[in-house]
Parts: C-alpha cells; sequence; structure tokens
C-alpha cells in the first residue's frame, strides 16, 4: 500500500506514514471500515433492485385493478416488506459517505474543530436512538420467529425476513457511527476536515475496480 494513503471509507483519517507504519488498532479499524464500506454498497445496491421490484409491483397492481379489473394478490403486502430493505439498507452507506439530511446553517460557519465537536455530539445522539431502536429491532425480530408473524391477505409472506433486515441494517448504521464518532474525536484536536464527501466522487474508486 502507497505510504500516506488512507485506510477505509471516504473521511477516514487513519494513514499510513512514509515508513509505513501503523498501530494495530488503527489498521483493524480501517481494515473495519473497507469491509462495512463494501458491505454497505452491496446492501444499497440490493436495495435498488427492491426499489424496481416495489416500483413494478405497483404498476402491475394499478393496470391490474384500474384497467383489467384482476387484483394483483400479495403486491401491496410483497412492496410493504421490500420498502424495509430499500429504507434501512441504505442508512449505513448514506451515513459512511455523511449524506444524511441536516440543517447546516450555523454549522457551516464554525470553525473545523468547533464542527467537529458538533459533528461528535450528532453522532452520540444517533447512537442512542439507533441503539435503542436496534433493541426493539431484535426483540420483533424474537417475537417474529416464535409465533410465525405474516402478512394478512391472499398471499401470507412472513414478516421476519423484513425485521432481521430492519435489525442489520441499524446495527450497520450503528457500527458507522462509531468508526464516524473515532474520526470526530480526533477531528476536535487536529482540526482536519473530513476527506472525500463529495457526492460526485465514484462510491468505489476505478483504481480499485
Amino acid at each position: 500500500m502507497p505510504p500516506g494513503r488512507p485506510i477505509g471509507g471516504p473521511g477516514f483519517l487513519f494513514c499510513e506514514g512514509d515508513d509505513g507504519r501503523m498501530s494495530q488498532f488503527e489498521r483493524f479499524l480501517g481494515v473495519l471500515a473497507w469491509v462495512l464500506e463494501r458491505v454497505s454498497l452491496f446492501v444499497l445496491l440490493v436495495g435498488g433492485i427492491g426499489t424496481i421490484i416495489a416500483m413494478l409491483m405497483g404498476v402491475m397492481e394499478i393496470v391490474g385493478n384500474q384497467i383489467i379489473g384482476i387484483a394483483v394478490p400479495g403486491a401491496r403486502e410483497l412492496t410493504e416488506s421490500v420498502m424495509v430493505l430499500i429504507v434501512f439498507g441504505a442508512l449505513a452507506y448514506a451515513q459512511l459517505r455523511r449524506r444524511h439530511i441536516r440543517v447546516e446553517l450555523v454549522y457551516v460557519r464554525m470553525g473545523p474543530k468547533t464542527r467537529a465537536a458538533m459533528d461528535v455530539i450528532a453522532d452520540l445522539a444517533a447512537l442512542l436512538f439507533f441503539g435503542l431502536l436496534l433493541w426493539q429491532a431484535y426483540r420483533e425480530v424474537e417475537f417474529s420467529l416464535m409465533f410465525g408473524e405474516a402478512t394478512d391477505g391472499l398471499i401470507r409472506f412472513p414478516l421476519w425476513p423484513a425485521r432481521i433486515v430492519l435489525a442489520v441494517g441499524t446495527a450497520m448504521l450503528m457500527l458507522q457511527l462509531v468508526l464516524d464518532l473515532i474520526i470526530d474525536i480526533t477531528r476536535v484536536f487536529t482540526g482536519r476536515e473530513i476527506e472525500n464527501t463529495d457526492p460526485s466522487m465514484p462510491d468505489i474508486p476505478l483504481d480499485k475496480a
């Protein structure tokens, strides 16, 4: 790996020095960030496929009900389950790119260290919120598996896959938030800006593809 090259995903601040040295902890965080970036992108692409499926099911239901007069069984139930994949499958990757919607009226007027401190507060608040969500999602998974929870309708789709997707997507987001928290705490002391958060940048560098 070339000296000075960052380890991990966009915005990751740990780099190898000119002598190629890096602590084991920094290397572990870099590998974790790299793996999480690839997994998040894969889940995002699967969510994109889910979006196409939901769109096609919606069109089929409208055409069937309004034009042909034949209802498409299971269209609504399947779309509801796919929506969980679309939303929670994209959370971790959106956080990795730091593209979640936020109000920056005051943020952009602050200095680098103050912005980093504000990011730390946001990371902690998000970890608290999504930690509670993950706790409840895990309980919902247990309930669905225990009682065989399924949708109503002519075709009964099991709900446990959607519950698992919700829990896994939330867990991935929390892992990314922990990495971001470490980065932002480092920025509080160094004043470094976040790198590679431009949305026009490729998801995976072309030299790695």
